[in-house]
């Protein structure tokens, strides 16, 4: 018997501390660039709660929540890219910049982010002209599908637009900078390391 109590209060030991306390909520790098993303975040709730309801509540689902929902989607993603390349916090992989000189580091950096702006600039180009070309709607609603280009092609040209701005800054930026930078980035989310609690 003794052995259990010795056992249980060993497990007791090994349980991990939760804190549950009412710590404070940071919003600061929160911007009006974030808001369309947020707004389409909350209507594809919505329309997927809409739709989960009707089928499996009312056993009678609405036929346009499907093609709507992955609509809304394709936007969520779009507009959450502007909010993420408004940050300069697109996932990368930082291994390599580790083992590189500073100064060979910066190149690399400005290499790619102009490959970057590039890419967005042409994109959104790419998605004009198929706005531009799209005259069908949706087949549940009576919504243009042009309108899902419209929205893609502003967000990639708004993408282009923060990129030349990470570019330009970049530019001026000292390699050490650059790097220490990056440093900082990587070790955000880990509190112990300098990140915020």
């Amino acid at each position: 018997m003794s052995k259990l109590n010795g056992q249980q209060e060993g497990a007791q030991d090994a349980l991990p501390e939760i804190n549950f306390e009412n710590t404070q909520i940071d919003i600061s790098d929160f911007n009006l660039w974030d808001v369309p993303g947020l707004v389409a975040l909350w209507a594809l709730s919505g329309i997927v709660f809409l739709q989960f309801f009707t089928r499996y509540v009312l056993n009678d689902s609405l036929a346009w929540t499907e093609e709507i929902a992955r609509y809304v989607l394709i936007i969520v993603a779009y507009f959450g890219a502007v909010s993420v390349t408004r940050k300069g916090t697109h996932i990368f992989l930082e291994f390599f910049y580790r083992y590189l000189s500073p100064q060979f580091g910066k190149y690399l950096t400005i290499t790619m982010e102009a490959i970057s702006m590039l890419f967005y600039g042409y994109l959104g180009y790419q998605a004009i002209l198929l706005a531009l070309k799209t005259r069908t709607k949706m087949a549940s609603a009576e919504i243009p599908k042009s309108l899902l280009y419209w929205c893609v092609a502003a967000s990639l040209i708004i993408m282009a637009g923060f990129s030349v701005y990470w570019l330009a800054r970049k530019i001026r930026q000292s390699p050490r900078d650059i790097l220490r930078e990056m440093e900082e980035h990587a070790l955000h989310e880990i509190p112990e390391l300098g990140g915020k609690k």
